[in-house]
């Protein structure tokens, strides 16, 4: 029990460093915010995959995205009507939505975006599964 405690107590120690980075956005967010989160609900090995998984979503960082949204609003992009739950891990049809290209200054490589009932999401184009939904 003592060394998970000393194993949780130095991931976390490593994390805030990364925390200080994570502030651009992207996969160094996604893997502080994804190591952390993991660590609270699985304990070291929880901190392992969420940093992992973090890393693979990346995202727009949260400090940007009401500045994403309201460029949204701006391209009057039309909504996608979905009848599912708008969630990250929702695949989108390939067919009937469009996807867009995200500007450069919010660093997001290898993703689009479109709407989906009124709300902005990113999505990895191969798969079309929403990896971020900006609220």
């Amino acid at each position: 029990m003592s060394k998970n405690v000393l194993l949780v107590g130095a991931v976390l120690a490593a994390l805030i460093p990364a925390g200080a980075y994570a502030q651009s956005g992207g996969a160094a967010a996604g893997a502080a915010t994804g190591a952390v989160g993991g660590a609270v609900v699985g304990g070291p090995v929880g901190a392992a995959v969420g940093g992992v998984t973090g890393a693979i979503v990346g995202g727009i960082a949260s400090q940007q995205q009401p500045e994403f949204r309201e460029y949204v609003t701006t391209q009057k992009v039309p909504s996608y009507t979905y009848k599912e739950e708008v969630r990250v891990g929702a695949v989108l049809p390939s067919s009937g939505v469009t996807y867009y290209e995200v500007p450069a200054e919010y660093k997001v490589k290898g993703y689009r975006y479109t709407v989906v009932n009124n709300t902005p999401v990113l999505v990895e184009p191969k798969s079309h599964k929403i990896v971020q939904v900006i609220r």
